[in-house]
This record gives C-alpha cells, sequence and structure tokens, in this order.
C-alpha cells in the first residue's frame, strides 16, 4: 500500500487527499496567472483586511471566538468550506453536514498554525501559501503549487490530557518509557541510537553526501516500515518504485527525522505512537503504535 496513505496527513477526512470537491479545471499557470491578478482570491470582495504571518500565512478572524485558542497539541472540530483561487470549492464539511476533528499537528502547516490564531466558537478566514499547503506535487483536486483559501469555523477544542504522576493514568499517546529496539535489537553493531527532545530515536547508517532538507522541502525516499515485532506493514523497496512526499505533509516523526540526515542518506527511525498516528491508528496500523522504519534520502526538492 503506497506510503502516502500511512504518512499523508491527506488522510484524515479533511484536506487530506479525500478532499470530496472536484478541480477547476485550470492548469497551475492559470491559477498563477490569475491569483497574481486576484490575490485574494474569493475574499477579494468581502469586508475586513488579512495579516500575514512570518511564514507567508493569511488570515482574518471575521467572529471572535468567547472560548480559548487551541494549542498545537490538541484537537479540534470544525466545519469549513476550501476553494481554489478561482472560487473553485474542492472541499466543504457543510455540504456533509458533518463537522470534521482532527488533532493540529497533523494536518498541513497552514491548518496547523492558522487555527491557534482563532478562539473557541469563533471564525477565521485561511489564505495557505503552497509551501504550507500542499506544495509541488498538489493531492486529489488541488493542482500543484496551489495557493488554498479556507473559511473555518472553530466549534470545539478538546485539550491533550496531561501526563500525570501515575503511569496508569497517562495518556497512551505519550510514551512514558524510551520505546524498545524492535526490530533494530540486534544491530546494535551498526551504532547506537541518539534520542531528541520529542523522543524520536535515530540513527544514520549512512552519510549522505548531500544537504539536509528542511521542513518546507519535498523528499524522494526509498523506505521499509514495520512493527515493534519486525512485521512489515509498508515498503517503497517492494513495490520497485520510490516515494515523493512534503516533510510538512507527513507525520512529525518523519518532518522531524528526514532533516536530520544529507541528501544519499541512510536512516533509521523509531517513531513513538505521539509523533505518529496516536491512540487512533490508521488502517493496519493499530493504536498506540511505535513505527521502525529505515529510510534512504535519494534527493531533495526545495
Amino acid at each position: 500500500m503506497p506510503m502516502a496513505r500511512y504518512l499523508a496527513p491527506f488522510a484524515a477526512a479533511m484536506l487530506l487527499v479525500l478532499a470530496v470537491g472536484c478541480g477547476s479545471g485550470k492548469s497551475s499557470a492559470e491559477l498563477k496567472a490569475y491569483e497574481a491578478e486576484h490575490p485574494l482570491g474569493p475574499f477579494e470582495d468581502t469586508d475586513g483586511d488579512f495579516s500575514t504571518t512570518d511564514t507567508g500565512l493569511k488570515y482574518r478572524v471575521t467572529r471572535e471566538g468567547t472560548g480559548a485558542k487551541p494549542a498545537v497539541t490538541d484537537t479540534v472540530e470544525v466545519h469549513y468550506v476550501g476553494k481554489l483561487v478561482d472560487g473553485t470549492e474542492f472541499d466543504s464539511s457543510y455540504k456533509r453536514q458533518l463537522p470534521t476533528e482532527f488533532p493540529l499537528q497533523k494536518v498541513v502547516a497552514g491548518w496547523t498554525e492558522g487555527m491557534q490564531l482563532v478562539a473557541e466558537g469563533g471564525q477565521i478566514d485561511l489564505i495557505i501559501p503552497s509551501d504550507l499547503g500542499y506544495g509541488p506535487n498538489g493531492g486529489g483536486p488541488i493542482p500543484p503549487d496551489a495557493t488554498l483559501y479556507f473559511t473555518v469555523e472553530l466549534l470545539d477544542v478538546k485539550q491533550q490530557a496531561q501526563p500525570s504522576d501515575d503511569p496508569s493514568s497517562s495518556d497512551p499517546a505519550i510514551p512514558t518509557s524510551p520505546p524498545s529496539l524492535g526490530p533494530f535489537a540486534d544491530t546494535e553493531a551498526d551504532g547506537k541510537f541518539s534520542t531528541t527532545a520529542s523522543g524520536m530515536m535515530y540513527r544514520i547508517t549512512r552519510q549522505g553526501e548531500g544537504k539536509k532538507p528542511k521542513a518546507t522541502d519535498t523528499v524522494s525516499v526509498h523506505y521499509a516500515g514495520t512493527f515493534a515485532d519486525g512485521k512489515e506493514f509498508d515498503s517503497s523497496y517492494k513495490r520497485d518504485e520510490p516515494t515523493e512526499f512534503p516533510l510538512n505533509g507527513v507525520i512529525r516523526g518523519w518532518t522531524e527525522g528526514l532533516q536530520l540526515v544529507g541528501e544519499g542518506g541512510k536512516i533509521q527511525l523509531i517513531i513513538p505512537s505521539n509523533l505518529a498516528y496516536g491512540p487512533g491508528g490508521r488502517d493496519s496500523i493499530p493504536p498506540n503504535s511505535t513505527l521502525y522504519f529505515t529510510v534512504e534520502l535519494l534527493k531533495i526538492k526545495p
């Protein structure tokens, strides 16, 4: 099964390659030409000025909320509509008549940043540049290099539980002890693992001669992913086809881990559940699973 199914945040009901709308029919070049003349896109004839963050995200709070603003570790419930610059609607929870719920740290960077700017009960307009959205690859009905225009209502904020001194009451998504070496246990001769501040473990087994990628880069990789017992759940090697994806469009463990190795290098990652799919799991990945990856970084595309 393609790794994008596991890694991309596109697989979680919204913004996740499962967008239900259709494309505009315009090419990326045509959309960019339109955007040059109409930078506010579908918001052009609406009231209120937009502010711009350091990352280039544009936002406008159209209704102040009365609750708390979410933290990056929180899960939010929202209603939203998403459009391209020419006004083509590519997804809408309103049309499905069903709000969407997702953890903020598992969606595209523009949503992660933008939703922290509005309080519970509020409404916000977001103009998300391509490098904070789906980048040069696009996804589903979203063309490559597309700027995205969203109106979002923040209905509810569900704060992540804080760790307790009692291990029996701790959030299962927060590791209380380092994960085991799993399938890498008998490979200590290849070098010891290092542990980052987030709890991810890594070992570079081949130094790359090229530069290291940034979170905003797109990378081409070969990889194999297994569980602690060595059971393989996905492999680009078996498909005989490398996988390409934007680093800011995958699970946190991959975003962090791939920035540690140079182009042409090889790295092993032990990703705890809270940096992967947490208590919800995904398809054939059970809830609270630690994931073990061997990854070759073949190419970086800024």
